[in-house]
């Protein structure tokens, strides 16, 4: 993250018809602080940052459903994928090629 001074915007500059510059800064810096009688009222995030952030959400969420279904599960056996997908006829070259699904 750059300086934490660099990325603190008075809320004033957007009334002084600053926007665009404020909104351009976030090419260079991730996230700014707009500060409302010099607190932090709010945070602008850059495309890019909020995408990063959303992803490890989601990724987070994905995590704790994984724990949660081995906990449910508990020492019953798992079935590897291998077996599965031998089992069902399809190899890893029948999968390339294919986007991600959720899996709910």
């Amino acid at each position: 993250m750059a300086n934490i001074m660099e990325c603190l915007i008075p809320i004033s500059q957007f009334n002084k018809g600053q926007a665009a510059k404020i909104f351009n800064r976030l090419k260079e810096t991730k996230e700014l602080f707009v500060l409302k009688n010099n607190q932090p009222s709010a945070v602008i995030l850059s495309p890019e940052e909020y995408t990063r952030l959303t992803e490890i959400e989601e990724n987070y969420r994905l995590l704790v459903e994984a724990a949660n279904r081995l906990d449910m599960n508990g020492n019953k056996p798992t079935i590897p994928v291998e077996t599965v997908m031998k089992d069902l006829g399809i190899n890893k070259e029948d999968l390339e090629g294919w986007e991600d699904v959720e899996i709910e």
